[in-house]
């Protein structure tokens, strides 16, 4: 019995020494998962914060994958219903589309009468009434919109960080964006002013950004719509979206000026290529019009005119997809 105590502290003294190498192992083992996480670029946090991060990533891709579903949703009815009345719109005009069709009407006259004046026949009569009552009024409207839409990204920049300027100044949203259609003239003033008009009835502002987007179908202006979307969910900064918008768009337009500098060769030899052919027949029609009398007063010389200008449209359409470089 005299050994028990010997025994008893013996035994203690080899709990408490396990205890404290358990201790220190676990320890050093902690250290290094801590130090193979840093280098893996993982969080050194607490289960919490990993839960906090993992709930946080989860939001942003449901926020994302909502976006990406709305954006698509939009894009196909935009797909769908490119209607003449939102041609108008996009193209700046205030006219009804009944007014657009009287317009057609009367520039097909003056086709089917230019087509008369120069001697032609029945095609090529027909084929100035086809062209001057559904294609040229077309092409114009597409030209005027495309003229608005570039006026538009060159002065949208600047609106921007405008617009972050007033927001830092302590100004509300609606009233920035309401200065900014005052401030600025043009497409953008005019869109904003909407955006504006639509607001004060009680419509959200990235909701009427988004049929913005429908009047101003344009890259930049749809990631306009979709930062102020992220805003109003996420409660970020608008500011600070706004500014990095303003940095994207001034990048993509010099990206764009860049690309319109490198292709200028080719654009200009399409160019020269397509209109030789109308060069030379007008210069033939006014030196020898007996020459190509043939092609105007007979039916086959009609065909003849058809098969040329369509077989010239092909080309053209295939040289401008060939130069045509989207960013």
């Amino acid at each position: 019995m005299e050994f028990l105590p010997i025994i008893i502290a013996v035994i203690t003294v080899l709990v408490i020494a396990g205890t404290i190498i358990a201790l220190m192992m676990n320890r050093e083992s902690t250290r290094k998962k801590r130090m193979m996480s840093v280098i893996k670029g993982q969080s050194s946090g607490g289960d919490s914060q990993v839960d906090e991060k993992d709930l946080q990533n989860k939001r942003r891709a449901e926020i994302a994958k909502k976006l990406k579903d709305e954006k698509a949703d939009e894009k196909a009815d935009a797909e769908n219903k490119v209607t003449l009345k939102l041609m108008l719109q996009q193209a700046g005009l205030s006219i009804s589309v009944a007014q657009f069709w009287i317009f057609s009407v009367l520039s097909m006259i003056s086709f089917v009468v230019l087509a008369k004046l120069i001697g032609g026949g029945t095609m090529l009569l027909i084929m100035g009434a086809v062209i001057g009552l559904l294609g040229f009024p077309r092409f114009v409207i597409k030209k005027m919109a495309a003229k608005r839409q570039k006026n538009f990204l060159m002065e949208f920049p600047d609106a921007l960080e405008a617009t972050v300027r007033l927001l830092k100044a302590g100004m509300p949203v609606s009233e920035a964006i309401a200065m900014i259609s005052k401030e600025f003239d043009g497409p953008v003033g005019e869109e904003m002013e909407r955006i504006y008009d639509k607001q004060k009835i009680g419509i959200p502002l990235h909701e009427a950004a988004m049929e913005c987007t429908k009047r101003m179908p344009l890259a930049e202006m749809q990631m306009f719509a979709t930062g102020l979307s992220i805003q109003a969910q996420t409660g970020s900064s608008l500011s600070e979206v706004l500014m990095n918008l303003s940095g994207v768009i001034r990048a993509r337009f010099k990206l764009k000026r860049k690309i319109k500098a490198l292709s200028s060769e080719a654009v200009a030899s399409a160019a020269i290529i397509a209109s030789l052919p109308l060069v030379v027949t007008g210069g033939l029609y006014f030196l020898n019009y007996e020459y190509l009398e043939v092609l105007f007063i007979t039916r086959t010389g009609n065909i003849l005119i058809f098969g040329a200008l369509a077989w010239m449209g092909v080309g053209c359409f295939i040289m401008k997809q060939m130069i045509n470089f989207k960013v």
